[in-house]
């Protein structure tokens, strides 16, 4: 085997839990349209929102890679359909991303990346719209390859592909961490890279059996950085 070079790091629910941060990012979105759209926001509480806004992706599976564009659409169908000005989904959108990037890290997430980043070179590699420097870990960080920008997500063998191009390391090369089976781990050992699966239990209480050839299956990534001597 080739000696390990990058690592492509998933980012929600692998570094911080998401649903969390959408929570607050429904609700803060939600005060605001009480103030700017109050007809909207009476008849859309944050559930009914995120009802809506699930409904928009089950009808537009091409935006499937762009969870930016599904919100906004379902914001701008939503002010349309209660008589507010359509043109209100801009702003509004932004109010939410910018608490969206609000997250908690969990706590062996910074340390982990002290020791992974002296050794490797990082890449993150998502399907969300979490931006590194508005979250706050750009700097241990050679890159980031994002669904949205990219234009396909996880777990498509192009978009590993990719992530190995800006880790500069061949797909033999490059370990992909992340907490989703699916998506992380079977997408990763698909497209030729190494794999490591993130079972938190607050995350995942019933994890499953990970696939055949599964290199590493840790709790957080200080026992993945203790695994490969980082």
């Amino acid at each position: 085997m080739k000696p390990l070079l990058a690592l492509t790091l998933d980012l929600d629910d692998t570094l911080w839990p998401i649903w969390p941060a959408i929570a607050r990012a429904e609700a803060v979105l939600h005060a605001w349209l009480t103030e700017h759209a109050p007809a909207t926001a009476a008849r859309h509480d944050p559930a009914s929102l995120r009802q809506l806004r699930n409904e928009v992706a089950e009808r537009h599976p091409e935006w499937a890679h762009d969870l930016s564009t599904i919100r906004l659409k379902s914001l701008e169908l939503a002010l349309a359909r209660c008589g507010d000005d359509p043109a209100l989904a801009g702003p509004a959108f932004e109010v939410f991303f910018a608490e969206r990037q609000r997250v908690e890290l969990f706590d062996d997430v910074v340390p982990a990346l002290e020791r992974l980043a002296a050794r490797f070179r990082l890449v993150a590699l998502s399907n969300g719209n979490a931006d590194l420097q508005a979250v706050g870990l750009a700097r241990w960080f050679s890159g980031a390859v994002s669904a949205r920008g990219f234009g396909v997500g996880k777990p498509d063998a192009r978009i590993f592909r990719e992530a190995c191009r800006v880790a500069d390391a061949a797909p033999q090369q490059v370990l992909h961490v992340g907490d989703d089976l699916a998506l992380d781990v079977e997408g990763a050992l698909a497209a030729g890279l190494q794999a490591a699966w993130i079972v938190r239990p607050q995350i995942h209480p019933e994890p499953g059996v990970p696939p055949a050839g599964t290199h590493h299956v840790v709790k957080d990534l200080a026992e993945l950085a203790d695994r490969i001597g980082a």
